[in-house]
């Protein structure tokens, strides 16, 4: 699958799902409000921010050893649906 296929069935998934991930969670009194990767409580916005620093998957996965491939793909879906809310945690 191209990488531009992936592109658009994470919309499609992110598209269907609303705006629920799985294994994305957010609550006001866990990680500042912020969505998180469930089983481990790490922001998506930081790793979309690793991510746009020029970090890898492998450098992602390297870094914490509890995170796993099908985080990042969750985390990725839930940036793609919510673009605006991503970018207002890298600007502060």
């Amino acid at each position: 699958m191209s990488r531009a296929e992936k592109d658009q069935l994470s919309q499609w998934v992110a598209r269907d799902l609303g705006t629920a991930v799985p294994g994305i969670e957010g609550r006001p009194d866990v990680c500042g409000g912020e969505p998180w990767i469930i089983r481990i409580r790490i922001p998506v916005w930081a790793l979309e921010q690793t991510r746009h620093l020029g970090g890898s998957k492998a450098d992602l996965l390297r870094i914490d050893p509890t995170l796993r491939t099908e985080d990042l793909v969750n985390a990725w879906i839930f940036v793609r649906a919510h673009r605006d809310k991503i970018e207002e945690n890298e600007a502060a």
